[in-house]
């Protein structure tokens, strides 16, 4: 808890920033989302009675999971509208920094990137002001690189599960990755 208090204290403090960085991104994500399913992954295999090192290597999952958690939900933001049961460009409409605007942002020209830092900072973006942004972080590569972000944590995380017997658990850990990577809402 205190973890993700002090993420959403991070986010508010940077927000108010004209962005911010991958690093800062994922900082935030860490406190956040994966601490929470860390720590319910870690609760897991302490209550099963596992040893201090799987205990361990089971949180580090649920952190990696957290964070491909986090990185489908931005993306999910960016899908077309109604695909979704999330409202398309709701982070957008926020002001909101989330990876696939970051990368974009690292990947523009510093002229088209400020113009996209202006709109953001808007407190009335329209309908065709998300579609820019959304288009922006397309053309710019930010929505592939971050969907490469989210696969490399998904390997991570499944090689973290390799020493594990192979049995239902196991298995379902794996799928319950890809599930949360292939949701639709």
């Amino acid at each position: 808890v205190r973890e993700m208090s002090e993420g959403e204290l991070l986010q508010i403090q940077k927000s108010r920033r004209n962005g911010i960085t991958a690093e800062e991104y994922f900082e935030i994500i860490r406190k956040k989302t994966a601490a929470l399913i860390s720590s319910c992954t870690a609760c897991g295999a302490y209550s099963a009675g596992a040893s201090e090192e799987i205990v361990e290597r089971m949180k580090q999952f649920g952190e990696y999971a957290g964070i491909v958690f986090q990185i489908k939900d931005d993306l999910l933001d960016y899908q077309k509208t109604g695909l979704t049961g999330k409202p398309t460009g709701n982070d957008i409409r926020e002001g909101k920094y989330t990876l696939p605007l970051i990368l974009a942002l690292q990947n523009s020209s510093s002229g088209e990137a400020r113009e996209i830092r202006k709109m953001m900072r808007r407190k009335d973006l329209k309908g065709k002001d998300v579609f820019t942004v959304i288009e922006f972080a397309e053309r710019n590569g930010g929505i592939s690189q971050a969907t490469e972000k989210m696969n490399e944590y998904i390997q991570t995380a499944l090689t973290l599960l390799q020493d594990f017997p192979d049995n239902d658990a196991r298995n379902a850990l794996s799928e319950l990755l890809y599930f949360i990577a292939s949701r639709e809402n």
